[in-house]
């Protein structure tokens, strides 16, 4: 059993499944895009709501890490009898996977990581600075207000205008909390693996927009290079959230890579 928010999707006989985690929001409902084409090529599909965010509510301690989000993971894989799982993760979410292929490699068959990192950087460093100031300052209600900027293309913006407002208004109406934000963006921006990446082997599909304003592509290109068996997919359009701005094109990849990685390699 566990407190935590989860859904099951597709297939229950389905030979292998797929566990979503996101970003920082910590939302379920942002593999949205994802979830209809994953089902329809049959695959079971978990999503979650993380710990001190959406349906999982709860105050999270102020030394919350990545390996605490890796062990949330663990407790929902058990909770539905998931012995192993190929997961894929946006932002934090990738973190997270990274950290339980290190932490529990049994139970990682596949890692799909979407504009993550192994390692801090200063760019992401300041927009962290910038957003925890607004969120000081000003309050959760300027801290939403603010997320689209750093989640999607200014034009994307612009034409999904009301869609985005409606986002920040939904943002607004379930935030987690001053003290559990500051506790989420506290464990990603502790968060360094770099040295370890070698020890993670299984197929990992890196996945970065080149325009994404947060969290610099190189630093899906360092993970690929410290990585073994690596597919990259790489755009120049989509921002932050392009597994969302760009879902048709993201989604083909992420299917592809799948299919890939679940078929049974011929014997010589």
């Amino acid at each position: 059993m566990t407190a935590l928010h989860y859904e099951v999707h597709g297939p229950s006989d389905a030979a292998a499944t797929m566990l979503l985690s996101s970003g920082l929001g910590g939302s379920a409902s942002f593999w949205r895009p994802q979830l209809g084409a994953l089902v329809e090529a049959g695959h079971r599909v978990i999503v979650y709501d993380q710990r001190g965010t959406g349906r999982s509510p709860g105050s999270l301690p102020g030394d919350y890490a990545i390996s605490d989000m890796a062990l949330d993971v663990i407790e929902i894989l058990d909770a539905t009898d998931t012995a192993q799982c190929h997961f894929a993760g946006h932002a934090l979410g990738g973190l997270v996977g990274l950290q339980l292929a290190l932490d529990a490699p049994d139970c990682v068959a596949s890692l799909a990581l979407v504009n993550a990192w192994s390692k801090p950087n200063p760019h992401s460093a300041r927009c962290f600075d910038a957003r925890l100031a607004l969120l000081g300052a000003l309050g959760p209600r300027a801290y939403v207000e603010a997320q689209p900027i750093f989640l999607y293309p200014a034009a994307w913006c612009a034409e999904h205008a009301q869609r985005v407002a409606d986002e920040v208004d939904h943002a607004f109406a379930h935030f987690p909390g001053e003290a559990n934000m500051r506790a989420r963006i506290a464990a990603l921006r502790a968060f360094d693996i770099d040295a370890r990446l070698a020890d993670i082997t299984v197929p990992t599909l890196i996945a970065a927009a080149k325009d994404d304003v947060l969290v610099p592509w190189t630093c899906s290109q360092r993970l690929a290079d410290g990585l073994h068996d690596v597919t990259l997919d790489f755009v120049s359009h989509g921002g932050h959230a392009h597994s969302v701005t760009e879902a048709p094109a993201f989604n083909r990849s992420l299917l592809d890579f799948l299919a890939r990685v679940s078929t049974p390699a011929v014997p010589a």
